[in-house]
């Protein structure tokens, strides 16, 4: 049986890498390639146009990036990397500096709300890589602080919501300005059907590699149902947190109902952050730093954190109010479960919602169990929307926080919706 650091060795020269990343890579303990990495970036390092899909915390930034740090060593030019939110920019360029700078791999970071003089002068020290949201991008194109003549690496991560209705106009025009002998590549956990048509517009015969189906829940990520009369979400979300121990991670639909909440639970004496478009860049720092060292337990959010943050160890995933689009469902419960972690996640609906949890059941093809302490007892659900299936429910067993075994049954197909408009404010 190989010991150890053959293990490690072996894992990750089956890649090409170079022996210098080798050697990065084995000094950071990166044991082996995940499966996202072991089947994208064979194809990366070929400069095959990719689109890669895999669940939320198997290591999608590594699967681009490493071929970017291999590629550009020989390339003439620059990777341009754009991400729906500032937090997911941020943690992007994170493990670009972990991995990146011991070979001299230099960023550049555009995100609304820091100094644009600091990011000009990021940018005239001629990067490797610049790492973007796209309304700070648009920016420094029309003040013509930057130039993308010399991109021939482009990457959309978080794919489906860079090429949905909110922010595809912006994206068309951003690769309207890019070298059209390029390689593209586009990373997300889910991948809708409209989305794919239109990617396939900005990519010359891609490759698919796909982990899991798209719209795959972690395994590890138990789920259960709560429906509750709306005026009875804020005494039920101070139960959960009684009898939950450990960080937790709540959801609302907008900045307003974060505020809200996010008061109310402070009142409950559990220190608490909050995290949308209102605050300010070093306000949702500090929010998401300290959720991280565990200075606040309970971190109050918007879908801005569905695919900007990775946190180890969240023990709970709260929907306080459902998302708008079925494809965020996904996204939110992913952050928990995260790194081979259990986790588990609990959504509140009212009794007129059973149909938006249909939706997501269809895309996520489990039936989400409804917890014994519903207001709603199953029996009832039917008058509501919501079929009775046979069978066992997804976390039908769960004990302790511990994810049962699961019996994921298919459902009938039926309509999606369509994706949602991006907040203007993800700059």
């Amino acid at each position: 049986m190989p010991d150890t650091q053959q293990t490690i060795t072996t894992g990750f020269k089956s890649l090409s890498l170079s022996p210098a990343l080798l050697e990065v890579l084995d000094r950071l303990e990166f044991v082996t390639p995940t499966p996202i990495q072991e089947q994208s970036i064979p194809f990366a390092l070929e400069g095959r146009d990719l689109t890669g899909i895999a669940q939320t915390g198997t290591g999608k930034t590594l699967a681009f990036g490493l071929p970017i740090l291999e590629r550009l060593r020989t390339l003439q030019g620059i990777a341009l990397i754009i991400a729906p939110t500032r937090e997911l920019a941020i943690q992007i360029d994170e493990v670009f500096q972990k991995v990146g700078r011991p070979l001299g791999f230099r960023t550049a970071v555009l995100i609304g709300g820091a100094p644009m003089g600091r990011q000009i002068s990021q940018l005239r020290a001629r990067p490797n890589a610049i790492i973007a949201t796209p309304g700070r991008l648009k920016d420094h194109l029309a003040q013509r602080t930057l130039t993308l003549k010399n991109v021939c690496i482009v990457v959309l991560d978080e794919a489906d919501r860079m090429l949905d209705m909110g922010f595809a106009p912006i994206i068309r025009e951003i690769l309207g300005q890019v070298p059209k002998e390029r390689q593209t590549m586009l990373f997300s956990a889910t991948m809708p059907t409209e989305i794919t048509e239109i990617a396939k517009s900005y990519m010359n015969d891609p490759v698919r590699v796909e982990v899991d189906r798209a719209g795959v829940t972690a395994e590890l990520v138990s789920q259960e149902l709560y429906v509750v009369r709306h005026e009875n979400k804020g005494d039920l979300l101070a139960k959960l947190l009684y009898d939950n121990k450990g960080s937790v991670l709540v959801f609302t639909r907008t900045r307003h109902g974060a505020r809200k909440v996010a008061r109310h639970v402070q009142l409950m004496g559990h220190p608490t952050a909050e995290l949308h478009a209102d605050r300010t860049l070093a306000q949702r720092r500090n929010a998401l730093d300290g959720f991280k060292r565990g200075d606040y337990r309970v971190l109050v959010a918007t879908d801005i954190a569905a695919r900007g943050i990775d946190v180890k160890q969240i023990s709970l995933v709260i929907n306080f109010d459902l998302p708008d689009n079925p494809d965020d469902y996904v996204h939110r419960i992913g952050r928990t479960g995260r790194a081979g972690e259990t986790g588990h996640a609990i959504t509140m609906v009212t009794p007129d919602q059973m149909r938006d949890v249909r939706d997501i059941e269809r895309l996520i093809k489990i039936e989400i169990p409804v917890s014994k302490d519903s207001e709603l007892p199953m029996e009832r659900l039917a008058h509501h929307g919501r079929p009775s299936f046979g069978g066992r429910p997804q976390g039908a067993n769960r004990h302790n926080g511990r994810p049962a075994t699961h019996n994921n049954r298919p459902h009938q197909g039926g309509p999606r919706r369509g994706p949602k408009s991006a907040a203007s404010s993800h700059r």
